[in-house]
């Protein structure tokens, strides 16, 4: 890039004011692309929308960032619009990622100032082609093939954007019949069974109490998980390469995988599967955030689902998130009293922000605990109120001593949580605690061996 282009670029005005920065040239796989985001305010993050290009496959070469307006014509206003196309033209990028939601109209405008067969990307559809490479059941597919096609509806309805047409005919659709397969899928999504549903019924047979823990990306879902899990710690990362068989990385990635991570954790005494579902993300409308979530379908089966908030957020953008989580989970059938909002990165607030937040989430949220997990600042209070709302019930139960009852008491060890143990003689008596179809399964593990008579 020349001397002049970077003096150039580094003009302000009282509307107008712009940033670059550029990258040296990598010989990282990915297809080359240029991002791009606009804000009313600094400082621009691109961070996230980097994230969201890499888990996309694109090789981030360059980046611009504007602070201005919209402009209701290209988005980004026609200087900058020239700007952007002699930067793809000189880095021979093919795609532009544009951090924001596009009209089907400033698509088209954009298409006509840019080098001839450049991708243009806005935030939706990048997001959309992630779960699309990604989703790997018949109910993910169907659910993100729905989403491409609400996006591209507006679009094919002017005629103004190839690429969404494009979207319609690659799934063997018609323009003129993109409304019937909307109606068709939502139809053929309602056939399907209910994955909480069967997901729930396997586990609670082998006894468990289901937590899934949900959230925003970077709200702290994953490290959550590690102070959880039995098997795993802040640093087990680099004890447990494999990513199909451990969490890889205690900070939330952006898609890197749309499956779930399950873990068992023992909480007072309880065996419970704590689940990790992928990440929700900034600024995206409720249609779309709908079209994941298949994968938080384990949400709907939890017995208690944990809410991690970014307390570090400010008090708006937290009040959007928890809405938009909320919203999310009462599509999937969550009951809102049984969910749990974590309240995590209190340690990065003083006292009076934290209390801000915390009254903030408490407007909208069910039980809030803050939290950091971090520097594990109030896990105990947050794994005691859990606990207070899973299912529960206790019962005493008496046999006769031996190798079975031997056998029974390290099964009520393993699906329940023991609160005393008493070896007589000729009797072997437990109390324990757990979800009352256990204990309906001790009662008759008990019946097999013999029950002792207590007289």
């Amino acid at each position: 890039m020349s001397r002049q282009t970077d003096q150039q670029s580094a003009q302000t005005t009282e509307h107008d004011a712009t940033t670059t920065k550029r990258e040296p040239s990598r010989t990282d796989d990915g297809i080359p692309a240029i991002i791009a985001k606009r804000s009313s305010e600094t400082p621009v993050e691109t961070e996230e929308i980097r994230a969201l290009a890499s888990a996309a496959g694109y090789r981030v070469i360059d980046e611009v960032t504007q602070v201005r307006r919209e402009d209701p014509g290209t988005h980004f206003g026609s200087g900058k619009v020239d700007s952007l196309s002699d930067r793809i033209e000189a880095t021979d990028a093919s795609v532009l990622v544009i951090d924001g939601g596009l009209t089907p109209s400033q698509t088209t405008n954009l298409r006509d100032c840019l080098p001839d067969e450049t991708e243009i990307f806005d935030r939706y559809r990048l997001v959309l082609s992630i779960f699309a490479a990604q989703a790997g059941t018949r109910r993910a597919q169907l659910q993100v093939e729905l989403a491409q096609l609400k996006y591209a509806l507006p679009r094919i309805e002017t005629e103004s954007d190839p690429q969404a047409m494009n979207i319609a005919l690659e799934k063997g659709t018609r323009v003129k019949g993109v409304r019937d397969r909307i109606a068709e899928l939502e139809s053929k999504l309602a056939d399907l069974p209910n994955p909480a549903a069967q997901y729930r019924s396997r586990r609670r047979e082998q006894g468990f109490d289901l937590v899934t823990v949900a959230g925003y990306t970077n709200a702290g879902k994953s490290t959550l998980l590690h102070r959880l899990a039995d098997d795993l710690s802040l640093d087990s990362t680099e004890r447990h390469p494999d990513e199909a068989n451990s969490v890889a990385a205690v900070e939330d990635r952006l898609f890197k995988t749309l499956q779930t991570t399950t873990r068992r954790a023992t909480l007072e005494g309880r065996p419970v599967l704590a689940t990790d579902t992928v990440g929700f993300v900034d600024d995206l409308p409720h249609w779309l955030v709908e079209s994941f979530s298949t994968t938080i379908s384990e949400a709907a089966a939890a017995d208690i689902v944990v809410l991690v908030a970014d307390a570090s957020d400010d008090v708006e953008t937290l009040r959007e998130k928890i809405r938009v989580s909320l919203s999310v989970f009462d599509a999937q059938g969550v009951e809102t009293q049984n969910v749990v909002t974590a309240l995590n990165k209190t340690d990065l607030l003083t006292d009076a922000e934290c209390e801000s937040r915390v009254a903030a989430a408490e407007s909208l949220a069910p039980r809030v605990v803050p939290v950091s997990v971090v520097e594990e600042t109030n896990l105990e209070t947050l794994v005691e109120v859990v606990c207070d709302r899973l299912p529960t019930a206790t019962e005493t139960v008496s046999m006769s001593t031996g190798d079975e009852a031997m056998s029974v008491v390290s099964w009520a060890y393993d699906h329940a949580r023991v609160e005393s143990v008493e070896y007589g003689a000729e009797t072997v008596t437990l109390t324990l605690q757990g979800r009352p179809e256990i204990l309906e399964r001790m009662r008759g593990k008990v019946e097999s061996v013999g029950e002792s008579d207590p007289g």
